[in-house]
């Protein structure tokens, strides 16, 4: 299993929010860039962007950051928040992001999505399905909308998606444990690739979420508040995975 550490960018600094309030912000370094690093030196294999500014307003807020960030590592960088046109997505794969992340407009415009899987390829175009109770929310986790999360899980499959970040907004930031029965049941119902996001507070989140085979998890809080530390967790995995 992949481990994304996240970096979200809010005014152009390293931020987390708690359950998506940008009123809950707490600032962990005014330089991301320099963030970015410290993962990469630790051993992380791919990096989380999100744009939380881009996120709530729809276009992207944090560039010169952003670029900072590509250019200061490596390993691959993922980025999400505002990218709701192909002029944005275009825009990013050309400056070195390896693959775009789309939220909103995955509920508002799914034949862009099908577009940009067929014109990029379905490795460089990931979708973030973030979920209250099921129901899909947009616009930066403003709007909640009556679609299910499951079934536009299944839908983007049939348009050609590959891979998908799923986020728990009511374990955002809590530190609390993910939602283990929404990732088994992603895992038994799509063919997905499925990223988890949300609630991961400790070593053994981590390893449960692995257990499931899942492919991915995101982990912001857990590691800027040191309640789980980098090297030890991709050990650990390193070690379950030579067992298997």
């Amino acid at each position: 299993m992949i481990i994304f550490p996240a970096i979200d960018i809010k005014d152009n600094e390293c931020v987390r929010l708690t359950q998506g309030d940008y009123r809950q912000k707490i600032v962990y370094s005014n330089q991301p860039e320099e963030v970015a690093v410290r993962w990469e030196k630790e051993g992380a294999p791919f990096l989380h962007l999100v744009d939380l500014d881009g996120a709530k307003d729809g276009y992207l807020y944090n560039k010169s950051t952003i670029e900072k960030i590509v250019k200061s590592v490596s390993i691959p960088v993922q980025l999400g928040g505002g990218i709701r046109d192909e002029a944005t997505a275009s825009e990013l794969l050309a400056l070195g992001i390896n693959r775009v992340i789309l939220g909103t407009v995955a509920v508002e415009n799914l034949s862009l999505v099908k577009q940009l899987v067929e014109k990029y390829g379905a490795e460089k175009i990931v979708v973030s399905i973030d979920a209250t109770n099921g129901k899909v929310a947009t616009r930066g986790w403003k709007n909640i909308s009556e679609v299910d999360a499951l079934t536009l899980c299944q839908t983007l499959e049939e348009v050609g998606i590959t891979t998908i970040v799923y986020t728990d907004i009511l374990r955002d930031g809590m530190l609390q444990g993910p939602n283990l029965e929404i990732y088994k049941e992603l895992a038994e119902k799509t063919n997905l690739q499925v990223i988890a996001s949300g609630g991961i507070g400790s070593l053994k989140d981590i390893k449960e979420l692995a257990s499931i085979g899942l492919y991915g998890t995101i982990v912001g809080k857990a590691l800027y508040e040191e309640k789980v530390d980098l090297k030890e967790v991709l050990s650990c995995l390193q070690k379950g995975s030579s067992r298997a």
